[in-house]
């Protein structure tokens, strides 16, 4: 499977490595710039979801899942949870992969796009501070949180919509992954910012499901 799906998207212009376990994944990861990982979660002696978590733990860079018969559900929404940006179960297209592939990387270069300002420069909401102009984000405690691109994104989304239910198309919308079909890349960038803000995850204060809709920005917000 590695080599035709090395073949196939050489044939298509797209250079691969291969990686067999997780030292050779970590070797690849180390010594290449990689703009994305396809990650089969079926290893034998290895578990995937654990070399998802080191990957996750260490980049930011784009993950696309392979998992077995689609009765291994509680895998794809473990790994998704975990940070993948999607996945696929086997058996697959190549051509499948191959647009997915090629959907991820644009999400991911959107992110990368520098978010819509709005002519404010610093949001307040529940002792947390967003300056846009150094796209810094602390805690009240003053301490400093680390935003990857897309998460930034999306935030900014939120804080100019405080209280409002947004759809999934609207934060699709707003932050600049429109033109592809995946929704669920929204709810994988959802989990990972109320990881970032909330208290409790699973309990969310600030970040909202507003079943049938979508998510809404819970609390307040002043900007200046």
């Amino acid at each position: 499977m590695q080599r035709m799906i090395l073949n196939y998207f050489a044939d298509n212009s797209i250079r691969g490595l291969v990686a067999s376990g997780r030292e050779e994944m970590t070797r690849q990861l180390e010594g290449t710039e990689v703009s994305l990982v396809i990650l089969d979660l079926r290893l034998g002696d290895e578990d995937g979801l654990d070399l998802l978590r080191l990957v996750r733990s260490n980049s930011d860079v784009p993950v696309i899942i392979i998992t077995g018969h689609r009765r291994d559900e509680i895998d794809r929404i473990v790994g998704l949870e975990l940070g993948a940006d999607d996945y696929l179960t086997k058996p697959f297209n190549l051509r499948e992969l191959l647009a997915r592939v090629r959907a991820v990387l644009r999400r991911s270069a959107s992110g990368r796009a520098p978010a819509r300002e709005t002519g404010r420069s610093r949001n307040r909401f529940s002792g947390w501070q967003l300056d846009r102009r150094t796209r810094q984000l602390t805690d009240p405690d003053g301490a400093l949180v680390t935003l990857t691109k897309s998460e930034y994104t999306l935030l900014v989304a939120f804080l100019d919509a405080p209280q409002r239910p947004l759809s999934r198309e609207q934060l699709l919308q707003a932050t600049r992954v429109h033109e592809d079909v995946f929704d669920r890349s929204i709810d994988v960038q959802i989990l990972r910012l109320r990881r970032k803000l909330e208290r409790d995850p699973n309990a969310p204060r600030f970040i909202r499901t507003e079943r049938g809709i979508g998510y809404v920005f819970a609390v307040s917000v002043e900007s200046t």
